[in-house]
């Protein structure tokens, strides 16, 4: 278990009970089970951003609160300056990087992920959540699984996509690949 998802985890709890939210009725609003939320919460496995995103909306706390504890207060405008975005290494396969995290109440979450490579037979994990997602190549190479759908993704190609389709991402030619992705509600 990594530190950084049992903070996560903590916060979620918290927040989830300070707004009087029992598990089975979160999970219920974020589409898994009051099981799975548990194990978010103890900080046992990790969280698919999309799911951290979708526990944010619904306890009405921005996304940089829910990762670091803080509360985002620029709402003009936000500079991230390179290589400085918060960056949450939360799993194996994907290290985010918000860059704009300083920012209030976004309706989007901007992110550099790095897709770290697997064994070539690895199964490529999948998830699912409400809204959309843009993805921009930026150096390397992945192959992104979205439904049955296997597409070849390379530096330079954008792909756009509705995300309550099953997704997930691989790193090709092993290498890591980056990928400039926006999430939108």
């Amino acid at each position: 278990m990594s530190e950084v998802n049992s903070e996560i985890g903590k916060r979620i709890s918290d927040i989830r009970q300070l707004s009087e939210l029992s598990l089975s009725t979160l999970a219920a609003k974020i589409n898994t089970t009051a099981a799975q939320l548990e194990l978010y919460e103890s900080g046992t496995i990790d969280i698919p951003v999309s799911i951290l995103h979708d526990i944010s909306a619904e306890l009405g706390i921005g996304m940089t609160e829910l990762l670091t504890g803080e509360v985002a207060k620029l709402s003009t405008y936000s500079v991230v300056r390179k290589n400085k975005g918060v960056g949450v290494k939360r799993q194996e396969a994907y290290d985010y990087q918000s860059l704009a995290y300083n920012f209030a109440w976004r309706k989007m979450e901007p992110l550099l992920i790095t897709i770290s490579p697997k064994a070539k037979d690895a199964p490529i994990n999948l998830n699912t959540h409400e809204g959309q997602e843009f993805h921009f190549c930026l150096e390397g190479a992945f192959i992104i699984k979205i439904g049955k759908h296997e597409i070849t993704i390379g530096e330079g190609d954008a792909i756009y996509f509705d995300s309550q389709h099953a997704h997930g991402m691989k790193a090709l030619n092993g290498r890591n690949a980056k990928s400039l992705v926006v999430i939108t509600k």
